[in-house]
């Protein structure tokens, strides 16, 4: 998708996305045979249920119907949130991924597979798990230390574990 377009779509969609109570995260325009499909992704601090995504689905549907953004042609609309696996690149995303495990590539080199515990405008404090009966230890992330970070996926986590024993 060309930046004109995608700046074009932008402008159009985000006050809609925004006026739902959510953030535009992501637009992408794909070619699939002979069909195009426009994947808007959306998020929130607390998250996007079913019945949001519907209704800024919806806005959405009907604001492109009323331009030409999409130009001719048929389309699909898909609107969705982040995967689990999300990569972080806003502050915001950090944020919400509070409590969740994190890979980041470091700047110095190297990769830092850790859980991110509270972030500020400066950096990120996390705990990064110990192994073979280590204790986690402390380690403070400056965001400029950070090259990439994606939100890793847990299958079962040791502490929620015993949280949910007691």
């Amino acid at each position: 998708m060309s930046t004109t377009q995608s700046e074009r779509l932008r402008n159009l969609l985000e006050p809609l996305v925004t006026s739902q109570g959510l953030d535009l995260e992501e637009i992408e325009v794909d070619s699939v045979g002979r069909k195009r499909v426009l994947r808007v992704v959306v998020d929130s601090d607390t998250g996007a249920d079913l019945d949001q995504i519907a209704d800024v689905s919806r806005a959405l549907s009907a604001k492109l119907d009323e331009t030409d953004a999409m130009g001719e042609g048929e389309y699909t609309l898909e609107v969705g949130t982040p995967g689990a696996e999300r990569l972080l690149t806003e502050h915001r995303h950090y944020v919400r991924a509070t409590d969740r495990l994190v890979k980041f590539q470091l700047a110095e080199g190297g990769e830092l597979v850790a859980r991110i515990l509270k972030v500020d405008d400066e950096g990120i404090d996390t705990e990064v798990p110990g192994v073979k009966g280590r204790k986690a230890t402390a380690r403070r992330l400056a965001f400029d230390d950070i090259v990439r970070a994606r939100v890793q996926v847990e299958f079962s986590r040791k502490d929620n574990k015993k949280e949910e024993e007691a």
